[in-house]
């Protein structure tokens, strides 16, 4: 976790304030040494532990960089360090600076059950030398000794209080934070996972959709080629043995019609397996001709339009709605006696509409009726085509107020 610029002031605070602070009683004693009245065991004792302050706060350092959290160590450590600033602040008050580091180190350094009383003992320090120097003399000055220990023992608890509570909120803080990069992991994972599973879906369904289409083209060509070419072979075999001319000529005819339905079926079957409008035109412009071919060929007016933003689609999924298209303007043309008839493509964030409107006769919805050899796959085809891509298909229509056909399917863009 990235520290805050606080976070970093502190810690630079934590390595570089006793030393700062040590540094400042240090000259601040030797200026002051003689209106202070110092004696000369007293420039001694300071002469010897000023070097000690150096070198407990060397080790101190390589200490708390291998154990940063409160030990009993550090405990002693702490106590030795208010010993000599005590010692140092009754030769000199101004070493009050060295001895306040232990107000804002004791959270740190000392486990909860010991902050107050190092709290204590660092007052006790602070307030001596603000009486000016150990030891108070008088009665006047031991009242106000007890008087400003008290002051500050007040002050401190409400600080400690105060840095306790925003410790504690800052831990719960950083577990929040924590909590929610965990979280966000889980998240970022199961979007990854959501993502390999469309995709894996997306596969499923093509392949899902080649295999139905097989079957439909296996079930056509059995339906209509295949029968074409029997029929046309028994027309052969009554030529074979017809006992007059006029018969033969009879029953080849009839193998011609035969054998002209049969090409006709086989370019439809074609045609429905690779739509060509397809293989130089995106879905856009391919429906734009499809429309406007189908308007000249039935005498019809037909308009095409397209809303939002246009994307390149999966060559799936543009195929499906041509088809659909294809489908729904057939039916038009066969059974809705149509004047006007709407066709409208719409790109909306992650789907794709087809909506088909006439005006024509209308059906109810509900009465269907059953698909005949003479073409088309109707609205059950159509609605299996879209639901081969995870997509709807609904039918809004009423007799004698034309007919409206929608599909949804998901917007997958082009992977190439």
């Amino acid at each position: 976790m990235t520290n805050t610029p606080l976070q970093q002031y502190r810690a630079s605070f934590d390595t570089w304030g006793p030393w700062a602070l040590l540094a400042v009683g240090a000259v601040a004693t030797a200026l002051s040494a003689r209106a202070v009245g110092m004696d000369r065991p007293g420039m001694v004792v300071c002469a010897v532990l000023v070097p000690a302050a150096v070198v407990l706060q060397l080790y101190w350092g390589r200490l708390r960089r291998r154990r940063p959290d409160p030990s009993r160590t550090g405990v002693c450590l702490y106590l030795l360090r208010w010993a000599i600033a005590f010692v140092l602040t009754w030769a000199n008050p101004f070493f009050a600076f060295y001895a306040v580091t232990g107000y804002y180190t004791a959270t740190r350094d000392l486990p909860n059950r010991l902050v107050l009383p190092g709290l204590f003992l660092t007052a006790v320090t602070m307030s001596g030398s603000e009486i000016g120097g150990w030891p108070p003399h008088g009665l006047l000055l031991w009242v106000g000794f007890f008087l400003v220990l008290a002051v500050n023992m007040g002050l401190v608890s409400v600080f400690t209080r105060y840095a306790l509570q925003e410790q504690a909120r800052a831990a719960v803080q950083a577990e929040t934070i924590g909590e929610l990069e965990r979280i966000n992991t889980a998240l970022q994972q199961a979007l990854d996972e959501n993502a390999a599973l469309h995709a894996q879906l997306l596969v499923q369904a093509r392949e899902a959709g080649v295999a139905d289409e097989r079957r439909r083209l296996a079930a056509e060509i059995h339906d209509t080629i295949a029968q074409g070419l029997t029929g046309i072979i028994a027309q052969l075999q009554v030529v074979a043995s017809a006992p007059d001319l006029d018969t033969a000529r009879t029953h080849l005819e009839r193998a011609c019609a035969l054998a002209r339905h049969s090409l006709g079926e086989a370019r439809r079957s074609v045609h429905n397996l690779a739509p060509v409008a397809l293989t130089a035109d995106g879905l856009p412009e391919a429906l734009k001709k499809t429309v406007a071919e189908w308007g000249e060929r039935n005498g019809v007016r037909a308009g095409f339009t397209v809303t939002g933003t246009t994307e390149q689609l999966h060559d799936e999924v543009s195929a499906t709605l041509l088809r659909i298209a294809q489908e729904a303007l057939s039916n038009a043309a066969r059974h809705a006696r149509a004047t006007r008839v709407g066709v409208t493509l719409s790109f909306m964030g992650d789907e794709v509409t087809l909506d088909i409107r006439d005006d024509g006769t209308g059906f109810d919805p509900a009465v269907v009726p059953e698909r005949t050899r003479s073409g088309g796959f109707g609205l059950d085809g159509m609605r299996a085509r879209a639901e081969r891509i995870a997509g709807s298909l609904t039918v809004e229509s009423e007799p004698g107020h034309g007919t409206a056909v929608s599909a949804r399917v998901p917007l997958v863009r082009d992977d190439r």
